[in-house]
C-alpha cells in the first residue's frame, strides 16, 4: 500500500471497525485536478448498499474534520467485489490458490501485468505462479493487484 493509501487507512480503519466492517483498502486515484477517494468495506455477511451509505457518512466525518485529501475529490464507498483488490500481505496468504491479475510498479523481465496463481507468501513477498514459474514480488513492486474471478 502507498505510503498516502497507508495514512488513510490508518485514519479510517477506527471509524469502519466501530460500525462492524472491515476496512479492506484505500485508493486515491489522481484524475487531474479532481481526484478519486476509493475505499472498500467488507463484512462477514458481504456488503449492501445501505451498509456502503453508513460508511460513507461516517468516512465523510472523519475526512471533513482531519482533512487528508488536498483539493476536489469523490468519496467512493464499496465492496470489494468478486475481483477484490489485494492490498497486504495477509489478503494475498488469505487468498493462496487464487487467481491474481497484478500490475507493477516497474518491469519484471519486460513486463508490467501479469497473471498467475497465488502460491503465498514467503520471507515478507508474494509468490505468484505465472506460467509455471516462481515470482517473487515485494508489496512495494505491486502497484496494483486484483483477485480474477473463476468460473
Amino acid at each position: 500500500m502507498r505510503q498516502a493509501a497507508r495514512h488513510l487507512y490508518d485514519l479510517l480503519a477506527p471509524a469502519v471497525t466501530a460500525l462492524g466492517y472491515e476496512l479492506v483498502g484505500v485508493e486515491h486515484l489522481m484524475q487531474g485536478k479532481h481526484s478519486v477517494l476509493r475505499v472498500y468495506i467488507d463484512a462477514e455477511d458481504g456488503i449492501t448498499v445501505d451498509d456502503c451509505a453508513r460508511a460513507s457518512h461516517q468516512i465523510s466525518g472523519v475526512l471533513d474534520i482531519e482533512d487528508p485529501v488536498r483539493g476536489e475529490y469523490s468519496l467512493e464507498v464499496s465492496s470489494p467485489g468478486l475481483d477484490r483488490p489485494l492490498f497486504t500481505l495477509a489478503h494475498f496468504e488469505y487468498f493462496t490458490g487464487q487467481m491474481a491479475r497484478l500490475v507493477l510498479n516497474t518491469p519484471w523481465r519486460g513486463r508490467r501485468k501479469m497473471i498467475g496463481r497465488l502460491v503465498g507468501v514467503r520471507e515478507q513477498k508474494v509468490v505468484l505462479d505465472v506460467d509455471g514459474e516462481g515470482v517473487l514480488l515485494t508489496l512495494q513492486e505491486i502497484d496494483k493487484a486484483r483477485l480474477v474471478p473463476e468460473s
